[in-house]
């Protein structure tokens, strides 16, 4: 493998619970989950909400057949509703690969697809996409190899109906996507340290200042002081803040930014458009 080869980060979804588009957002993005991850020439992609349509514009435009490999945290809505808007999928040279650890005995990604994609709620979009669908559903805790030089190792979070972490390795380098997991009150979580230990990129699920989660415990959601102690803990490189409570406008954020670096210097607020190579 070539020595210059990174591992690039770009997000192109930051939001969590309901796209925000307007004014008041513009600098962040008010897309949902979407991160887009190339090793090398191989994509991967954590969560299909909004921000996958501008990926797949952007995807499309290459003009070359797109394999993806499209890892899911979870199943709620603004972590999926982007699927039937992303161009590759109308593709017929195209093949995407789609996986999930939280729904089994009870479900599977396939099913909680066919069911979204269906009437009531849309068209009937999976028989209409061209491209080549796979499904795996895992169990969290599992590793899993979406190609054969790439590791990505789970662990179950703490979020409503279940949710997935995962840590990515690839030439060396490691991230973790931590995203829709509550913080224990106690004790810092075993299972996100396990995944986060030493890695170069930790994203992470911090929609609540700590004021703000008093008033959301059972919701699902952390907060940027939480994110803070687990990097902190596990000796993570880089932080990059994420899924934001749509009411945090550009303003809002600039001022925690301004905060969160007085903390720990090492440490961002993700926006759509930003790329990072590790």
């Amino acid at each position: 493998m070539a020595e210059t080869a990174k591992l690039q980060v770009r997000f192109w979804g930051v939001r969590g619970s309901i796209a925000c588009p307007g004014t008041e957002t513009l600098r962040y993005g008010g897309n949902t989950s979407c991160v887009e991850v190339r090793c090398g020439d191989e994509l991967i992609i954590f969560d299909a909400g909004t921000g996958l349509r501008p990926l797949g514009v952007a995807l499309a435009a290459e003009k070359k057949p797109v394999h993806a490999e499209i890892i899911c945290s979870h199943t709620h809505l603004d972590h999926i509703c982007g699927l039937p808007f992303f161009a590759p999928c109308y593709g017929p040279a195209n093949s995407l690969h789609l996986w999930a650890g939280h729904l089994r005995p009870q479900t599977t990604l396939r099913h909680v697809f066919e069911t979204m994609l269906s009437t009531p709620l849309l068209p009937d979009l999976m028989g209409a996409f061209a491209a080549k669908l796979d499904f795996t559903d895992f169990d969290a805790g599992q590793t899993i190899s979406p190609y054969p030089d790439v590791i990505v190792k789970s662990a179950a979070l703490n979020h409503p109906g279940g949710a997935t972490g995962y840590r990515l390795e690839w030439n060396g380098k490691a991230m973790a996507y931590i995203t829709d997991t509550e913080h224990r009150a106690d004790e810092l979580d075993a299972n996100i340290l396990g995944l986060i230990d030493g890695v170069d990129l930790m994203i992470y699920d911090a929609t609540f200042t700590e004021a703000e989660y008093a008033m959301h415990v059972g919701w699902g959601h952390s907060t940027w002081q939480e994110a803070v102690r687990l990097a902190d803990r596990a000796g993570v490189k880089t932080l990059a803040l994420y899924h934001h409570d749509p009411a945090h406008t550009d303003e809002v954020l600039d001022a925690l930014s301004i905060e969160v670096t007085r903390m720990r210097p090492d440490t961002l607020f993700a926006r759509e458009g930003l790329t990072l190579s590790l």
